[in-house]
């Protein structure tokens, strides 16, 4: 993301976004709050080219394999750096630019009844290598790490901690923070690993077998956007004569704050998000080369 000089009003996240037009700065006190303004949308993605991308990749025998998860995280860590609003978020009744590109995601240590969660928090570099390298390596050293015997990530000891503490106190700490998330000084080392300080929250529903198109967002925290990722499954694709043919799908569940931006702004992410499935070469390339919208 661009960096620019400190100013009044600016959080530790965020940059204030001043000179916004009069509609724009009365939607946080007019239109309620973040989980009343949720915007859904349901796409179907054509994996037939990732597909093919994903099996040359992996023809190199890499020791850790490459998946669709890592594809699709890629490719909405991309659209978002070249489509800045998806970063805005409200806080405090104000607009701000998020600092960083944060995809943030849950990994399970064991696929069972009782196999706990970690919570994972990918950091975007425009100046880095590749989206798709950076995501791998990412998640390759993640979920190696969370696999391990007795591992514990990040925010996962803090919260252990915390939830051995009275209903008072609870209630108490969370009225705290909430008002200091109010005022832009919630603290950043609980922020750094909570999903719910992030770009992208995704939910990789297929994984587990399981199909919904959509998810809430939280009034918590400053996120706005969340994708939920479908099971993949054979769809019909038709052709002007009527006759189809089977592909390899995969539908995302998009849920927006529609106040961040209009639906044409919206659409035109959709767009991007979609060429990148058709051409998913194209996260091979530098992070922070640029892409037309068809």
């Amino acid at each position: 993301m661009e960096k620019h000089k400190k100013r009044w009003g600016d959080r530790w996240d965020g940059y204030r976004l001043r000179n916004l037009d009069p509609v724009h700065v009365m939607m946080p006190y007019l239109f309620g709050k973040r989980t009343e303004n949720e915007a859904v949308l349901g796409e179907v993605m054509d994996l037939t080219e990732v597909d093919k991308y994903l099996a040359a990749k992996n023809a190199q025998n890499p020791s850790f394999k490459y998946t669709w998860f890592h594809f699709i995280s890629a490719a909405l860590a991309k659209a978002i750096y070249l489509r800045p609003k998806m970063n805005w978020f409200i806080a405090g009744g104000r607009f701000y630019e998020r600092k960083e590109i944060q995809v943030a995601f849950n990994v399970k240590r064991q696929f069972s009844d009782d196999g706990t969660e970690s919570m994972a928090k990918f950091i975007f570099d425009p100046e880095g290598e590749s989206p798709m390298e950076q995501v791998h390596s990412y998640v390759e050293k993640f979920v190696t790490k969370v696999r391990g015997e007795n591992a514990s990530v990040g925010v996962d000891d803090a919260l252990k901690a915390l939830s051995h503490l009275p209903r008072f106190a609870w209630r108490l700490l969370t009225w705290t923070l909430r008002k200091m998330e109010y005022y832009g000084i919630y603290p950043a080392s609980l922020a750094a690993d909570d999903p719910c300080y992030s770009s992208v929250y995704i939910s990789n529903l297929g994984s587990i077998k399981m199909n919904a198109d959509y998810h809430h967002l939280f009034n918590c925290g400053t996120i706005s956007f969340f994708v939920v990722i479908g099971e993949k499954k054979m769809r019909p694709f038709y052709k002007e004569d009527g006759s189809y043919e089977l592909r390899n799908t995969v539908k995302l569940g998009l849920t927006v704050d529609e106040r961040i931006a209009d639906g044409y702004y919206f659409a035109k992410t959709l767009r991007l998000v979609r060429k990148f499935f058709d051409h998913p070469e194209l996260m091979d390339l530098p992070a922070n080369a640029p892409i037309e919208i068809d």
